[in-house]
């Protein structure tokens, strides 16, 4: 793995129940970590070990085989490594450096797209 990146952050999977998510991944042994609300939509980040599943709200689900929205990689320098996606012309969906204010201090995070459409997040926890 690259230098700057040191294992996966989370998976993120959207859902249009999310009740009914809550009580999926209970059952099979996740506990809630911490849990938002983000543009008016629950957001529900759901531990097992080391494993997170970001699960939030939206109208846009797949409901199908291959509906992962993204993984997100945690990464050391959100700064530093947006230079090096940049320059390796990895910056396909020209994506910025983003904040959301989850967890104690916040997250910073761009985007790209891998070569399926998959979706590869790059995190800073602040």
């Amino acid at each position: 793995m690259k230098d700057y990146a040191t294992g996966i952050q989370h998976i993120g999977i959207p859902t249009k129940d999310m009740e009914a998510s809550k009580q999926f991944y209970e059952k099979i042994g996740f506990e809630i970590a911490y849990e938002t609300v983000n543009d008016g939509n629950q957001v529900k980040f759901f531990r097992m070990g080391n494993l997170i599943m970001e699960v939030y709200e939206s109208e846009d689900v797949a409901m199908k085989v291959g509906s992962v929205d993204h993984v997100a990689i945690d990464v050391k320098d959100i700064e530093q490594t947006y230079q090096e996606i940049c320059d390796m012309g990895l910056n396909n969906l020209q994506d910025e450096i983003h904040f959301l204010p989850f967890w104690d201090n916040g997250v910073k995070f761009f985007t790209i797209k891998g070569p399926n459409e998959e979706k590869i997040e790059f995190g800073k926890f602040l």
